[in-house]
């Protein structure tokens, strides 16, 4: 078999994009476009009409937006691979790092999410979903990425509970503020706070086996008045793994794996208040030394949400609060 770009093709070359000697084309077809290569001194041969058949082989039933979507990622995979030259060791290295990825994802720990994240994909769906879906200039609390640490059925607790067990040192915090429509300035009654951050160690409890289940989760869900408070911790920057391939990329790529200290929240309204778009967002401690140079491995940050912790007096459950109202948008 040829490798490197050898003018003679392997017997399924036609999978991979390169042309066969001019005898095997298919009637119609135009001749072989030739590029040079960077090394080598060889051509590369590419039959011109390869990637449109692939994305003509799009049956009649795709919807329009599958067909839209794919055809335009196929174009662009299939642009990559040629002015790239991957060769088949590249492309079996790529497909090892997803497979892998799939193979380390559980209900607890999504490292397909987190390879997106790094490579800033992530961030960038939400800011492309956000400019979609917001038109208002009375702009609802911006959105921030899923992360890959969220879990299904956080316990729901009463307010002013903690969500911190076991772990006496630490800034504890008492978190409050109210739900509101982001044009009326109204109360939600219904929404619920979906909220999960890091012990000081910089672990989440499915990383740490000296957490118990569900710690620092919980699931708090709105009165008429909208309001909301519990006790969680002031949040510690981290790095995110690196036992997996989203933490061994970043080696390749030569970049640190931090990130500047963080809650997670998901809103999500009930059935007393269907109206109102879900939000996921994060909001970020400024005392974080990484935030002057907006320096996160996943490219989260948004100025609008970095908060501000104040010293708490008097409270002996909490040395800080941190004031926080979330504004949703509704959908009509």
């Amino acid at each position: 078999m040829a490798t490197n770009g050898s003018e003679q093709a392997p017997p399924d070359s036609h999978r991979q994009g390169i042309s066969t000697a001019p005898t095997s084309q298919h009637a119609g077809d135009v001749a072989p476009t030739h590029e040079t290569a960077e090394s080598g001194g060889s051509d590369l041969k590419f039959n011109p009409n390869f990637t449109q058949n692939v994305i003509n082989a799009i049956g009649p039933k795709a919807t329009p937006r599958i067909r839209q979507v794919m055809a335009s990622m196929i174009q662009h995979i299939h642009d990559f691979a040629r002015e790239n030259k991957i060769t088949v060791d590249e492309w079996t290295k790529g497909v090892e790092l997803i497979n892998a990825a799939g193979a380390l994802s559980t209900p607890k720990r999504n490292e397909g999410q987190l390879l997106s994240d790094i490579l800033g994909l992530s961030s960038l769906v939400d800011t492309i979903t956000s400019n979609l879906t917001t038109t208002s200039p009375n702009a609802a609390t911006s959105s921030a990425i899923l992360g890959p640490f969220w879990r299904a059925n956080a316990p729901q607790l009463p307010m002013s509970s903690s969500i911190v067990h076991n772990i006496p040192d630490g800034d504890h915090t008492l978190m409050h503020g109210t739900v509101t429509d982001h044009l009326t300035g109204d109360p939600i009654e219904g929404a619920e706070l979906d909220v999960w951050h890091t012990a000081p160690n910089g672990l989440y409890e499915q990383q740490d086996d000296n957490q118990i289940d569900m710690n620092l989760r919980g699931r708090f869900t709105t009165a008429k008045d909208g309001r909301y408070d519990f006790y969680c911790l002031r949040p510690t920057s981290y790095p995110i793994p690196g036992d997996g391939p989203a933490g061994k990329l970043l080696q390749l790529l030569d970049r640190h794996p931090m990130r500047p200290a963080h809650i997670h929240f998901i809103e999500e309204t009930q059935v007393s208040a269907p109206n109102y778009k879900p939000l996921t967002t994060q909001v970020f401690d400024r005392r974080d030394k990484l935030l002057p140079n907006n320096d996160d491995a996943v490219f989260a940050v948004k100025e609008e949400l970095i908060v501000d912790f104040v010293p708490r007096e008097g409270d002996p459950k909490a040395q800080f609060e941190l004031a926080y109202d979330f504004k949703l948008a509704s959908y009509c």
